[in-house]
């Protein structure tokens, strides 16, 4: 048996790193969500945040302090979410002023 020589196994190392490499690639893709464009709806936002609130309403009525706090915040930032979509839809740029 010979013995392989420095630059063979640095090639077949390689070669292995990038075959594993490419693999871990193609499988992160494969199992990737789709990419969907941002789409901002305020109205179906705020929509949200009352179901929420008034979940919150019911679940404080039936004792349940905790999550009736979570619902709220969830509306809370659903409301927050609404205005940034609202704020960027009013300061949007234009690609070509004019």
């Amino acid at each position: 048996m010979t013995n392989a020589t420095p630059l063979r196994r640095t090639l077949t190392a390689l070669a292995a790193t990038m075959l594993l490499a490419g693999g871990l690639l193609l499988g992160q893709t494969a199992t990737a969500p789709t990419a969907q464009a941002a789409v901002c709806k305020p109205a179906e936002l705020r929509q949200d945040a009352a179901e929420l609130r008034a979940k919150a309403g019911k679940l404080d009525r039936l004792g349940e302090k905790a999550a009736a706090r979570k619902a709220r915040d969830q509306a809370a930032a659903l409301e927050r979410k609404a205005k940034a979509c609202e704020d960027a839809d009013d300061h949007a740029t234009k690609p070509f002023p004019g």
